[in-house]
């Protein structure tokens, strides 16, 4: 075995597998697997891809830089803070691919820092000054006019001084908590003594706030497309923080802490309760990361670094503005010109004939693809669930729903309208902690019953039912969906959903929201593949299935979309499909530590990434079973978690339309993109997907949005 912290950089490296035997386990092979984290880190730098794109509008390349800096945010919120717990724990377990947490992070910072350096050329280089070009600026306040300097100052002393609050660091104040992510400029004052009035030759470090209520671009006079930073405006007006007091030069600086939450669920008495501590404490958690301006002393950088409890590895010295995300507020503006233009959804077609969505349903299942379709129709249907007065129950998850969520509203009417409404709130959604528990607390008022999520599990699944009389009989509608049930998040994320009112996956639904809201210990799904009960058995079915099929001269082949490939006993699986040969494409959006194209091993495995104007968030998989090809939509990556410790949903598109349309208008085409498509290389790295001589340029997307806008078929007939 190689050294376990030397990742193989080209082919040649890696070229001896032929028909290699596989390892009982896949852990401890850098060969056989790329580094989560560092694979990881190649999936932001597409996202960063596409700000270095200048074909891209101008504030959409802005977009693309604020969430660059959004997703790193969260990268070292929880990834890179639970390396550097491994270490502190002196964790000698090594990763799968075979490495040190150790040498992971050091892995880390040295693929990141290239990033962000080039992050920040392009919004300095590039971008702020074409921004500027189209009258769109960002002045630094030591270059205005005096006239305008008068008038931020007159700003400053009305909005921004009362809500300042200066923290200084002497022997009767300790070093002030810097709470996560804020903004904060950094000086050293030199205080006059009481006694003589004389300057003391000790200066002392003052930590003020930019206080986050307060606009971060600032307008300078009324053309509404002129701005100064914040952070300039204090700092050009300290004298009015520190009246008679010598105060130094402010450097910008920012801090990242540890915000995952480690639950004990089994000593929870009260989930809501103990969820509600655990984010008190998450403000709290310990430093991973001190972004500086390049302005900083390095004897300031290291006073904050070793105050912080951190080392000159977790410093990031930012030559250019902190906290880009900030800069998003230009977007807003009314630039139609440098933005994508705007895409209105469909209306799916079975859904245009004003009938109520129940008789629709009835006659056929219906499939919708957001955002290309509107998000309006499950809208609606939980609406006229609500209304009904045929409806008797709805039962719904729900994980991620946003701060303003009409679906949640319409089940509260629809309790009140004295129907049976049970709906399973994941008080573990990361980020959504907070909006959750204040969607749970209106739910029970309203007298709806709320769940909280299984002990030691998360339900990730995207499941709706309806129960409703008809005749003298019940019929189950069912909703199911790869993506949240979130309007807002609906309009940016590639998602898929099924409505259906097939008995045989509406019986399942019912078991499962049993299993789900009651003690009931469901072993075994109709139609339905779900975690952590039947999915990964039923999965490597599929996948022995195929090898069968290849092996017996039978059409075999495996496709799937998914956004993150992390699950070593799915990657044996998919190498043994490869050994066989069994062709494989992956879609893969973000994370993927399988490694393909080694001879022998994965040399019938492709993978690419699309990363465009939407997050790609759908699942789907593809199985040709011999010929009589086998889909599915759901919730599940590949990952341990989805297929272990979460509660999903896969269902199976039944219906021959269904099936040609997502194989032949969703997975070939997704396939077929040559724009926004990267191949992920064996070295881990990821090569853009360029059109051949001659060859249609596709992107998927933009080939997605002209297809709804002439409203194609979506039903079952």
């Amino acid at each position: 075995m190689t050294d376990a912290n030397v990742q193989p950089n080209t082919e040649e490296e890696i070229s001896g597998f032929h028909n290699v035997e596989l390892p009982k386990t896949l852990f401890l092979h850098n060969q056989l697997l790329l580094n989560r984290e560092l694979s990881w880190l190649e999936f932001n730098y597409r996202v960063l891809e596409e700000a270095l794109d200048t074909s891209q509008p101008l504030l959409e390349r802005l977009k693309f830089l604020a969430i660059f800096s959004t997703n790193l945010d969260e990268f070292f919120m929880i990834r890179v803070s639970g390396l550097k717990q491994q270490i502190e724990s002196k964790v000698t377990e090594l990763s799968p691919d075979g490495m040190m947490p150790a040498a992971q992070l050091k892995g880390v910072n040295q693929r990141l820092r290239p990033m962000v350096a080039e992050q920040t050329r392009c919004l300095k280089e590039e971008i702020l000054p074409a921004l500027a070009a189209q009258s769109i600026i960002i002045t630094p306040y030591q270059a205005l006019s005096d006239y305008q300097r008068r008038s931020l100052n007159e700003y400053f002393i009305e909005n921004v001084f009362p809500v300042l609050t200066p923290q200084a660091v002497d022997p009767s104040h300790r070093f002030p908590y810097i709470s996560n992510l804020s903004l904060n400029l950094g000086m050293m004052i030199e205080q006059a003594e009481t006694s003589s009035n004389r300057l003391t030759n000790a200066p002392s470090f003052i930590r003020v706030k930019v206080p986050p209520i307060v606009p971060r671009l600032v307008p300078v006079g009324d053309s509404g497309t002129e701005f100064t930073l914040l952070e300039e405006l204090i700092a050009a007006n300290t004298d009015a923080l520190f009246p008679g007091v010598r105060v130094g030069t402010c450097h910008a600086f920012r801090v990242t802490r540890d915000a995952d939450i480690e639950l004990r669920e089994d000593e929870a008495g009260d989930l809501l309760q103990t969820m509600e501590r655990e984010l008190r404490k998450r403000r709290f958690g310990h430093g991973v990361r001190l972004e500086v301006s390049s302005t900083m002393p390095g004897e300031m950088v290291r006073y904050l670094a070793s105050s912080i409890g951190l080392t000159a590895d977790d410093v990031y010295t930012i030559d250019g503005p902190l906290n880009v995300p900030d800069l998003m507020a230009l977007c807003d503006l009314p630039k139609s010109a440098l933005k994508d233009k705007p895409y209105m959804p469909s209306i799916v077609p079975a859904f245009q004939t004003g009938e109520s969505m129940f008789e629709i349903i009835k006659r056929q299942d219906v499939l919708v693809h957001h955002p290309y379709n509107s998000f309006s129709c499950v809208v609606d249907f939980i609406n006229q669930a609500a209304s009904d007065p045929d409806v008797l129950a709805i039962k719904m998850t729900l994980y991620r729903t946003g701060t303003r969520s009409p679906i949640v509203q319409a089940l509260m009417e629809a309790s009140e309208r004295g129907k049976q409404v049970a709906v399973l709130v994941e008080l573990k959604a990361r980020f959504d902690e907070e909006n959750n528990i204040e969607w749970a607390r209106r739910l029970e008022r309203a007298g709806v019953h709320v769940v909280y999520g299984l002990l030691g599990l998360k339900t990730h699944c995207k499941v709706a039912l309806v129960v409703r009389r008809e005749q003298r009989s019940l019929r189950r509608y069912v909703h199911i969906g790869t993506g949240n049930y979130n309007p807002a998040t609906a309009r940016i994320y590639t998602d898929m959903g099924l409505f259906t009112t097939n008995q045989q996956i509406g019986a399942d639904v019912t078991d499962l929201f049993n299993y789900l809201t009651g003690f009931s210990r469901q072993t075994e799904y109709r139609k339905l593949l779900v975690a952590p009960v039947n999915m990964r058995e039923r999965l490597n079915e599929f996948i022995q299935r195929e090898i069968a099929h290849h092996q017996a001269g039978r059409p075999a082949r495996i496709v799937a979309k998914i956004n993150s490939l992390t699950d070593t006993k799915m990657i044996r699986m998919l190498y043994e499909a490869s050994q066989a040969g069994v062709p494989i494409d992956l879609i893969v959006r973000g994370v993927c530590t399988l490694r393909p194209g080694v001879p022998g091993l994965s040399h019938t495995i492709n993978v690419r990434s699309i990363v465009g104007r939407y997050l790609e968030h759908s699942r789907l998989y593809y199985f040709e079973n011999g010929g009589d090809a086998e889909l599915y939509i759901g919730s599940a990556d590949w990952m341990m978690r989805n297929l272990d410790r979460r509660v999903e949903v896969i269902t199976p598109i039944e219906d021959a339309n269904l099936k040609k349309h997502l194989k032949e208008e969703i997975l070939d085409i997704c396939l077929r993109d040559n724009s926004k498509a990267r191949r992920l290389l064996v070295d881990g790295k990821y090569e853009r997907v360029r059109p051949a001589l001659g060859e249609e340029k596709i992107d998927a997307q933009t080939h997605f949005m002209n297809y709804h806008s002439g409203n194609h078929l979506q039903s079952s007939k």
